[in-house]
């Protein structure tokens, strides 16, 4: 990159544009609505700075990246702040809710099962339909043959009873398989199949799977809560750098007015310029009245006749009179269209 060219300035640009890409590709602190860098122009004031090697450009360069960086990093800082609180307010007093819902329900059902189910393994009961089994064969094999039956029903149906729960069974046609609901105070799924024996093991393994499931839920809990607890207290905090930040913006804006970088509105021409065009339109026309002959006319002030706002179109009307009219002929024109230059 060669300095006093414009070489830094569209690495700038492309810079700038990478930003956008990036932010609208990574879903990171998106803004609403971006510019595009291509549009952007350069003012006389940039221009010069570059072209003479104005100092002060390369450290309002630097300050451009330094603020865009900090402003990232506030957007991040203000997202972050507003996921925080819909979080404190909303999702984890809702997990926390769905929590202690099913460790109560979970406790519940434990219960059921240490009530229901025989010390013995080798003792069965399992009511299936209207029969009760005291093999674990025969009622695995009535458990297949009632699957078979159901299966033309998009529906749960009820197909029994086993240590206090009751059981249902669905067929999932997507995934062409039968799906079993042992149900107390909640649901226990589990997959059947064409294996008899295999199916009450499933059956047993749901049920005493139940105080480990009951661990994993109350160790969730307490996750949720401190995670609740922690957002409480980021919430609070303020984004690190707003200091930084603005006292870079404080000078950043003294850089662009001292590079005459601020944009200024149409309405160029003060009253210090009339006042000062009037001066010399008057001492021109006493000159031309003093060589044609005539008697000078007194020049009036500021404060002895208001002074006039012109267009910059009735000026160029006006110059045009001046090329074309000549001496007194001059004046008089000006003094018919009370115009003061």
């Amino acid at each position: 990159m060669t300095e006093g060219t414009f070489d830094s300035y569209s690495w700038q640009l492309i810079e700038n544009k990478q930003k956008f890409i990036g932010q609208i590709m990574t879903s990171k602190s998106p803004v609403r609505s971006c510019e595009d860098v291509d549009e952007a122009a350069l003012t006389y004031a940039e221009v010069k700075a570059l072209a003479t090697g104005n100092p002060y450009i390369k450290e309002k360069m630097d300050l451009d990246i330094q603020v865009s960086k900090l402003k990232l990093m506030k957007a991040n800082h203000t997202s972050q702040k507003y996921r925080l609180e819909d979080n404190i307010t909303k999702h984890y007093p809702q997990q926390i809710t769905i929590l202690k819902e099913r460790i109560s329900g979970m406790q519940a059902d434990i219960q059921t099962a240490k009530e229901n189910l025989p010390a013995d393994k080798e003792q069965f009961t399992m009511k299936v339909g209207d029969k009760l089994y005291t093999d674990k064969k025969e009622a695995g094999t009535a458990l297949v043959e009632m699957c078979k039956e159901i299966k033309s029903v998009n529906a749960p149906a009820m197909i029994g009873e086993y240590a206090g729960f009751k059981m249902s069974v669905s067929f999932d046609s997507f995934n062409h398989k039968f799906v079993m609901n042992v149900k107390g105070q909640l649901s226990h799924n589990l997959e059947i199949g064409s294996d008899p024996l295999g199916n009450i093991a499933r059956i047993n393994h749901a049920l005493e799977s139940m105080p480990k499931e009951l661990a994993e839920a109350k160790t969730k809990l307490d996750n949720v809560e401190h995670q609740l607890e922690t957002a409480k207290v980021e919430v609070q905090k303020p984004f690190a750098q707003e200091e930084e930040l603005a006292e870079k913006l404080d000078r950043l804006s003294a850089l662009n007015a001292l590079l005459n970088m601020d944009e200024k509105g149409d309405d160029g021409i003060g009253m210090d310029d009339d006042a000062s065009e009037q001066n010399t339109s008057g001492q021109d026309v006493n000159q031309s009245a003093q060589q044609n002959g005539l008697k000078p006319e007194r020049k009036e002030s500021v404060a002895d006749k208001p002074l006039t706002r012109v267009s910059l179109k009735e000026r160029l009307e006006v110059m045009k009179e001046r090329v074309l009219v000549g001496g007194v002929d001059k004046t008089v024109h000006q003094k018919e269209k009370g115009v003061v230059l």
